[in-house]
């Protein structure tokens, strides 16, 4: 399914991975399922950056992804949370400067501002976009 999404350590011991359709609303939902499990994984803290970041990554494959298809994995690590969102599209994502009049572009930057890292997973079969967020 997804090649990143096996390389997680050994002492990762809660994860949710879930592969979905999304739409223009998907969002909503998939926020709502990642603050569940902060909060049952006693980091409610970190719901506001981590339900931002989310967004932009799930309206990066609502825009740029045929079909739409795409994979959520959770993962609760030792220094906090993890966040992958997969999908079929090879090719990395640049992150440009947006001008001040344009109506798109920046996204990645908002994940970059509101996270402690993130990045990009090329694989033969598309990409996987992760963040993570320390407790």
């Amino acid at each position: 399914m997804n090649d990143a999404t096996d390389l997680y350590p050994a002492d990762v011991t809660h994860s949710y991975r879930m592969g979905f359709t999304v739409g223009e609303h998907s969002a909503v939902h998939m926020r709502r399922i990642l603050r569940m499990f902060l909060t049952r994984w006693d980091l409610d803290g970190l719901a506001d950056p981590a339900a931002l970041a989310l967004t932009e990554l799930v309206a990066n494959v609502v825009r740029h992804v045929p079909g739409r298809r795409c994979h959520m994995l959770i993962l609760r690590e030792p220094e906090g949370l993890r966040v992958e969102v997969a999908d079929g599209v090879p090719g990395s994502l640049v992150a440009k400067a947006a001008g001040p009049l344009e109506e798109h572009g920046r996204g990645l930057m908002l994940v970059e501002a509101v996270t402690d890292r993130w990045g990009v997973v090329e694989r033969p079969d598309g990409k996987t976009v992760w963040f993570a967020c320390d407790a």
